[in-house]
């Protein structure tokens, strides 16, 4: 019956991996279980990657970095150490770093009149391709990265490179069907009497801050549409996730001109507020809570014309409507709330 299905799926919902037995009454508990771990003996540990993320990725040039660093771990337990594997490095940087990063973005952009933004579409297109083209040949480091670092499934960590380029080649696809993606007016059209064309152009330098969940597909759909309208760059590096933007540092030195995308890592509370207080970044963009996207936006000196892309304090929200096949309705929430250990949105 529909309020027995009811209880089943709510129980489901709670106790997320846990086995639940019996009457809706019964009390349940979750098993603790010792760290996943590896050792020599398994074919897994070979494949531990070591990434070494100590360098500026600014101005289109990996820059020596000797500040303070960061070692990443992955959720994996060494069984040699007992202790969280060590995967790599990130450098944690001041406040000089992060204006410098920057300012290499606004010099790249120079008012619209910079390389990137006066290049033709056609051509931001053809360097985007040869991006992907470079994306391409790392893309199995890339995945057996996000298996390490943020623990997805060897098919999960798969389908978010694969669906980032094929988000990648769509946008691309649309855009060269229809320049102004679908306003309109994009050949000259009489309107009254008077010629119309509609052009989209850049608007500047966008911040993206992007979460550790799906830290390339997240990035990118930000990323990629803002590049291929003209604008540059600035990404901030998530603390958990930011190693595979590591691996993708020669891929834009190689595809983009130089300041074109630039690269932040380290605290967010260090480096957000002097760059957003310098008033260089046009554009937001932010995927996290609110409150903290509600401080960046403060920090800007001019936020009335701060453009602003958020994605905020996101759920995975299940509705069931009263005709649907509660057998399936079922097996689907447990699936959306327990996928990459509960972690999409």
């Amino acid at each position: 019956s529909w309020p027995d299905m009811a209880r089943r799926l709510a129980l489901l919902l709670v106790a997320g991996a846990s086995v639940v037995t019996g009457s809706s009454d019964e009390k349940f508990t979750c098993t603790n279980l010792p760290p996943l771990s590896v050792g020599p003996s398994s074919e897994w540990y070979n494949k531990k990657p070591m990434v070494d993320g100590m360098f500026k990725f600014v101005g289109g040039k990996k820059l020596t970095f000797s500040g303070p660093r960061t070692e990443v771990t992955s959720p994996i337990y060494d069984e040699g150490t007992g202790a969280r594997a060590i995967i790599g490095s990130l450098p944690q940087f001041s406040t000089d770093d992060a204006l410098e990063a920057v300012k290499a973005a606004a010099a790249a952009w120079d008012r619209g009149q910079g390389e990137w933004p006066q290049m033709s579409l056609a051509d931001r297109i053809a360097s985007v391709e040869a991006l992907v083209a470079e994306l391409r040949k790392i893309r199995s480091d890339i995945v057996n990265l996000l298996m390490w670092e943020i623990c997805k499934n060897s098919g999960d960590a798969a389908k978010e490179f694969d669906r980032t380029m094929d988000f990648i080649a769509a946008i691309i696809k649309e855009l060269r069907e229809d320049p102004t993606i679908r306003m309109g007016f994009s050949k000259w059209t009489d309107v009254s009497g008077v010629s119309v064309q509609v052009r989209r152009g850049p608007v500047g330098v966008m911040l993206g801050l992007a979460p550790f969940n799906y830290p390339l597909n997240e990035m990118y759909a930000m990323l990629i549409p803002a590049l291929l309208m003209g604008n540059v760059a600035v990404l901030k590096l998530p603390a958990t996730g930011g190693l595979v933007h590591v691996l993708t540092a020669d891929a834009f030195a190689a595809a983009l001109p130089k300041g074109v995308v630039n690269f932040v890592s380290g605290s967010g509370r260090k480096t957000m507020p002097p760059i957003m207080e310098s008033g260089l970044v046009d554009v937001l963009g932010f995927i996290g809570g609110t409150g903290a996207m509600d401080s960046l936006i403060k920090q800007h000196p001019e936020p009335h014309r701060l453009k602003i892309f958020a994605q905020l304090a996101g759920k995975n929200l299940a509705v069931v409507l009263p005709d649907a096949d509660l057998e399936v309705a079922t097996d689907q929430c447990t699936v959306g709330s327990t996928s990459y250990n509960g972690q999409r949105c």
